[in-house]
């Protein structure tokens, strides 16, 4: 078998996950937020507690969290434990300890310093769609700049009959393709010998075909010799891959072009509005951080620094052991 050496497209993860989501919304759509969805005699969980969590989940991970009822059940129980646990501290008063209160609004201002934060970043984004034809045209032109940047490299398109070191020993393999270049040199029609001698078991079905790829995605001994082929129906002399060994018939090439603006437009967008939002926030943050009515009360700074005496290091540490006896 040979494998080509990459990853679902980006269209059929957002299909996955567009469907994910769906499923997920439909389910939820069906409680409405104040429902209970367990309680015990500390505290309740309601939806709108599952929903709250659900949001702290990274984003590739929220769409489809709802098609598992195992880890429903799971984040659910979680929320229980930690609620009822807060309900305990509080009846115990620990929540009126004074260090616990300082930590519990420090803890309260990152949440809410999160959420500003986010807001920005929202605001920036409604600003870069409204300005949406600006940008497409500063898109046209960096295209237009690196046209390079959106090359595709050559293809070929080759069908193949693999002898599997699996099945074979690897001199069995390599005398079984050369009897089967023998045949087709003599005439045998390849497509047919695949579907006859193949290893590979969709060689039933596609008579070896593989369709276009790349250089980079296949094996490389592959790669180098169905790419070495000159001719569509030129037919390789046996290849030894980390599969096996291999016959390789070309089919057709396509050479290295470059893909069109329309096709890459959102690609750029994509980037130019992460980048915006990025400006805008890091600005943000940076106004903030530069404030003119910052003062720094210096020397209060200074005084948690922890100033070590080196004399006294130097007696805190035992000397290393000499050479002797005692140190073999």
């Amino acid at each position: 078998m040979i494998q080509r050496l990459q990853s679902p497209s980006p269209a059929l993860r957002f299909l996955v996950a567009a469907v994910t989501l769906a499923v997920s919304s439909i389910a939820l759509a069906q409680v409405a937020a104040g429902d209970v969805l367990v309680e015990n005699k500390w505290t309740k969980v309601t939806r709108g507690d599952y929903e709250i969590e659900l949001q702290r989940l990274p984003p590739d991970m929220q769409g489809g969290f709802g098609t598992n009822p195992k880890r429903i059940q799971d984040l659910i129980a979680r929320i229980l434990l930690s609620k009822s646990l807060a309900a305990q501290a509080r009846q115990a008063g620990l929540d009126k300890d004074p260090l616990t209160q300082q930590r519990l609004a420090l803890e309260i201002d990152k949440l809410v310093a999160g959420i500003m934060v986010a807001k920005v970043e929202e605001d920036a984004g409604k600003a870069f769609d409204a300005k949406r034809a600006q940008f497409e045209a500063k898109a046209r032109e960096l295209y237009l700049v690196d046209r390079q940047k959106y090359q595709v490299p050559e293809q070929i398109s080759a069908a193949h009959i693999l002898f599997d070191l699996k099945k074979h020993s690897k001199e069995e393999a390599l005398e079984l393709a050369r009897q089967a270049k023998a045949k087709i040199a003599a005439g045998g029609d390849f497509g047919q010998l695949a579907k006859e001698l193949s290893d590979d078991p969709s060689a039933a079905k596609n008579a070896g075909s593989i369709g276009y790829f790349g250089k980079t995605e296949m094996d490389p001994a592959f790669s180098s010799a169905a790419f070495a082929l000159t001719k569509p129906g030129d037919v390789s002399d046996p290849v030894l891959s980390s599969f096996g060994w291999h016959l390789i018939k070309l089919e057709g090439r396509k050479p290295a072009s470059v893909r069109s603006f329309d096709e890459v437009k959102e690609l750029i967008l994509a980037d130019l509005r992460k980048k915006y939002v990025d400006d805008q926030r890091d600005a943000a943050l940076r106004a903030t951080r530069d404030d003119t009515s910052t003062k720094t009360n210096q020397s209060a700074i200074d005084g948690l620094v922890v100033r070590i005496d080196p004399e006294l290091m130097k007696h805190a540490i035992p000397p290393a052991p000499t050479g002797g006896a005692a140190s073999k």
